[in-house]
């Protein structure tokens, strides 16, 4: 992984000496490891610093905040990380000054959530971390929930929602004036159904069914929100 919490890398970078900063990536590395296993709440501090190979005490030097500030380290790393992912398959499938030819319009959501799905299997840790929040969000400090939705979700929903925006402008959706909604209902459809089949990548599914369940997801979305003659 390579994007920590921006705000905490920029700072690193400017401050912390390159050995101690090469520390503190080995902690952070290995606490993603542990919490994709055990979660936020059966994780331990002691467990981190023994999969890091560096004492409690030093783990608590380069992180006062302990396990807290640790997860909320690591999920905005890794959520940064994804978001540029996806970021840039959205740009690359809907560009808004090319919108596709209405016959090509179910072809390109196909194509945009497939890319979106396969970022399961490529981001293991990060949809791990996710799979543990949904599972654990009554126990995460909220501080730590904020900061992964705006690292991550929050920031690609906007740009989804303004891609959708962008081709109702091109009279190939109606979004029957809820953006965002519309936003909302498509990975619902599509990629959070592969999540939930898949248990968030731990049981991959056949690639065959993955497609179905692609396929249709978009094929309902396109039900609900295509423009037709009489929109």
């Amino acid at each position: 992984m390579s994007s920590t919490n921006d705000a905490w890398m920029e700072r690193a970078k400017r401050e912390v000496p390159p050995r101690k900063l090469e520390k503190q990536l080995a902690v952070v590395r290995a606490a993603c490891g542990v919490f994709g296993r055990d979660g936020y709440a059966r994780a331990s501090v002691d467990a981190i610093a023994a999969a890091a190979d560096v004492s409690t005490r030093t783990l608590y030097n380069h992180f006062p905040g302990g396990k807290a500030l640790l997860f909320r380290t690591v999920v905005t790393w890794t959520a940064n990380e994804v978001r540029d992912a996806q970021l840039a398959r959205l740009h690359a499938l809907l560009d808004p000054a090319r919108p596709p030819h209405p016959d090509d319009l179910e072809r390109d959501l196909v194509a945009l959530a497939r890319a979106f799905t396969d970022l399961i299997g490529e981001y293991q840790d990060h949809f791990a971390l996710v799979r543990h929040i949904h599972a654990e969000a009554g126990h995460m400090p909220e501080e730590v929930m904020s900061a992964w939705q705006e690292a991550g979700p929050a920031p690609v929903a906007r740009a989804f929602t303004a891609a959708l925006t962008a081709l109702e402008d091109a009279g190939l959706l109606d979004l029957h004036g809820d953006a965002a909604l519309a936003a909302v209902h498509f990975p619902a459809l599509t990629s959070a159904a592969v999540l939930q089949r898949s248990v968030y990548g731990v049981l991959p599914l056949p690639k065959d069914e993955a497609d179905r369940l692609l396929r249709g997801g978009v094929g309902a979305f396109l039900r609900a929100y295509r423009r037709t003659d009489g929109a």
